[in-house]
This record gives structure tokens, C-alpha cells and sequence, in this order.
């Protein structure tokens, strides 16, 4: 009997709830302390997953979050270009 593959999970930081890591989008710091988008999961540097819906982004914005798990301030450009990806999601 092949073993059952394990499916890695992560925490989103706007409303808490644990997911399939490929559910979420990942926020991440490089080790310059620059921030992005990781699309793809596989960028080098500390991470921070939000769900793809709008409430949870106004929901890790308004508590600052994203602040505290990437420990530097997020700016609005990474904001508003998160933002501007959960809409399109939504909207497919």
C-alpha cells in the first residue's frame, strides 16, 4: 500500500484558520529585508500566508499582522498589489 502523501499546511494570518498551503498566498521578507509576493512558495526568507479573500487582508491590515510575522512594516505597494491578486482570484 503506497503511503499517503502529507499535505503541508499553514496558518493564514488574517482569520487564523490552518489550510492547504497551495490555498493560501505567501508574503515574504528576503534576507535584504525586501518584501514581495511569492507566487510560487519558493522564494528564500520568512513567510506570512493569507487566505485569497478580501476580509482576511482587511482583517491582517487592521491588526498589523503581517508586521509582526515578518517583523518589519509592510508598505501599502505590497498592499495594494496583494489586494489587486485576491480580486482577481476571486473574480475567476
Amino acid at each position: 500500500m503506497p503511503a499517503i502523501k502529507r499535505i503541508p499546511q499553514r496558518k493564514c494570518v488574517g482569520c487564523g484558520i490552518s489550510k492547504n498551503k497551495s490555498d493560501l498566498i505567501r508574503v515574504v521578507r528576503s534576507p535584504e529585508n525586501e518584501i514581495s509576493i511569492d507566487i510560487k512558495g519558493k522564494k528564500s526568507g520568512r513567510g506570512a500566508y493569507i487566505c485569497k479573500d478580501e476580509n482576511c487582508l482587511k482583517k491582517a491590515v487592521k491588526a498589523k499582522r503581517f508586521d509582526r510575522s515578518l517583523e518589519v512594516k509592510i508598505s501599502d505597494d505590497i498592499l495594494e498589489l496583494l489586494l489587486n491578486q485576491i480580486k482577481e482570484i476571486e473574480s475567476e
